[in-house]
């Protein structure tokens, strides 16, 4: 890890990283270019779903709150953790030597919203 600060359980092993950090959109071109750590960005969302909290309680040493959030504002907006989560699970499912989708899938009426008249 490139950060010089005290880790946290939440913080992601260099082998989950190397997992997802190509699943990070690339940054925008033209304008500022990216200064921000997208590891410790990723770490911070981690830490907020773990710990819950405001997001102006964000630890500060992670990236500013405004960061953190502009980042999971946008990649909730465009798809990328839908992206991750698809990415990974068939990663999971190779791992476990199974195909990687599922052949079939179970919905019951308490999983589905049902229509009434």
């Amino acid at each position: 890890m490139g950060v010089s600060r005290q880790s946290y359980p939440t913080d992601l092993t260099d082998d989950q990283w190397e997992l997802v950090s190509h699943l990070i959109p690339p940054a925008k071109t033209g304008g500022r270019p990216r200064t921000v750590d997208m590891r410790e960005v990723l770490n911070a969302l981690l830490y907020m779903v773990m710990a819950g909290g405001a997001w102006r309680m964000l630890p500060h040493d992670f990236p500013k709150w405004q960061t953190v959030y502009d980042y999971f504002r946008n990649w909730k907006k465009n798809g990328t953790f839908e992206n991750m989560n698809s990415q990974l699970s068939k990663y999971v499912r190779v791992m476990e030597d199974r195909r990687e989708t599922p052949s079939a899938s179970i919905l019951d009426s308490q999983s589905v919203q049902t229509a009434t008249r």
